[in-house]
């Protein structure tokens, strides 16, 4: 398998950084930065450890910027959950829907989650969404965002397009 780390490069100038400050934060020398970033070497796992860190992010996600360089497309799936129709995309690390219900409609639980957090944003209209303890009347430009793994239910309280996004948790320790 073949990775591209001219990305490091990338986030290095993103972040304003010069080969010698991210040296300096990482403790990795200089020339293996450089080489690394024009992809004249390989890395040790303890050295791209080093150099993630430097740019805040976990080595298995430097790893996987560096592995997949290219766009990812998909194609929208439809379907129907009592009165909400959906358009649902999804990827690895989450998956989005576009939602439309007419005034009255009512879903619960709309889908089953693993342990991801769950986004709305209502882009036209009025939802109600109630969970366990709490109700939370939404309108046009107002998102919410809690635990997919509580019970909850939408409705619609006036004609309602939203959008629906189940984000996977990062990694618990």
């Amino acid at each position: 398998m073949s990775f591209d780390f001219s990305i490091v490069r990338d986030l290095r100038k993103r972040a304003g950084l010069t080969l010698a400050e991210v040296s300096a934060r990482s403790g990795v020398s200089p020339s293996v930065i450089s080489k690394l970033e024009r992809n004249q070497s390989s890395a040790e796992l303890d050295t791209l450890f080093r150099i993630s860190r430097v740019f805040e992010l976990n080595t298995t996600d430097l790893i996987a910027l560096a592995e997949s360089r290219t766009a990812q497309r998909n194609s929208a799936k439809a379907y129907t959950s009592g009165d909400f129709h959906f358009q649902q995309i999804q990827y690895n690390n989450l998956r989005a829907f576009i939602a439309a219900a007419p005034k009255g409609a009512s879903v619960n639980r709309p889908e089953i989650h693993a342990d991801n957090f769950e986004i709305c944003w209502v882009l036209t209209g009025k939802l109600l969404i109630q969970l366990p303890k709490e109700r939370h009347e939404l309108t046009c430009g107002e998102s919410l965002q809690f635990d997919g793994a509580l019970d909850h239910t939408y409705q619609a309280l006036e004609a309602t397009e939203f959008l629906i996004i189940h984000l996977n948790k990062s990694n618990r320790f």
